[in-house]
């Protein structure tokens, strides 16, 4: 379970997040909000990559006292990845698999079924958008975190990409009880995704079970 405690996101002088109290079960959630509305924010603190007020706790793990601990149970692929271009995706996958603790045929695996193997090799500064957005994508189910976060996974990416970034979310959360939180103002194709639990970010905090 993730647990927020007083939770705020100051821009300078701006207050984008706040958050006094939530708590969000394991699960699938398809977090819906108009843009501006703090959802990228959301996953980003929650991926460790936004400094905040406050606490976030997972299973009782605090980001603040334990983030190495918090931050190995949790992956996160961006909406535009920027990468630096000279290294290759096998560089990307090898330092995730290095720091996720995981094997890296398994990597490996998932970057054929995205089709984008044979490019693994060359710099990421050749790739295009949806090579990029592949790559993160493989990136973010590295390893064995207990919550994924994805944002905007279903944007620049053909539709048989589609279909199996759908079958991967679907199988994770049956076989391991990975938990998600989506993030799509694209909707996604039917029955391609099991049942998901609402979520959205308005008036600055967040809501679950809200449409």
């Amino acid at each position: 379970m993730l647990q927020f405690n007083t939770v705020q996101k100051f821009y300078g002088d701006f207050l984008a997040m706040d958050i006094p109290s939530l708590s969000i079960p394991s699960g699938v959630y398809w977090l819906k909000g108009e843009n501006g509305s703090g959802k990228t924010s959301f996953l980003k603190m929650i991926g460790g990559l936004h400094p905040f007020n406050g606490d976030i706790l997972l299973d009782g793990t605090s980001i603040k006292r334990n983030r190495v601990s918090f931050l190995q149970k949790v992956n996160y692929a961006e909406a535009e990845p920027l990468y630096p271009q000279f290294l290759t995706g096998k560089d990307m996958v090898n330092l995730y698999c290095k720091t996720k603790k995981a094997a890296e045929k398994d990597a490996l695996q998932l970057l054929e079924q995205l089709h984008i193997l044979d490019a693994c090799q060359r710099p990421v500064g050749t790739y295009s958008s949806g090579m990029l957005k592949k790559l993160s994508l493989v990136l973010a189910f590295i390893g064995n975190a207990e919550w994924i976060l994805l944002d905007e996974p279903l944007i620049t990416v053909d539709k048989e990409a589609v279909a199996v970034i759908c079958k991967l979310i679907n199988d994770l959360h049956a076989e391991r009880n990975t938990s998600f939180i989506i993030t799509s103002h694209q909707p996604f194709q039917h029955d391609a995704l099991m049942p998901t639990i609402p979520m959205i970010a308005a008036n600055k905090t967040i809501l679950i079970g809200h449409e």
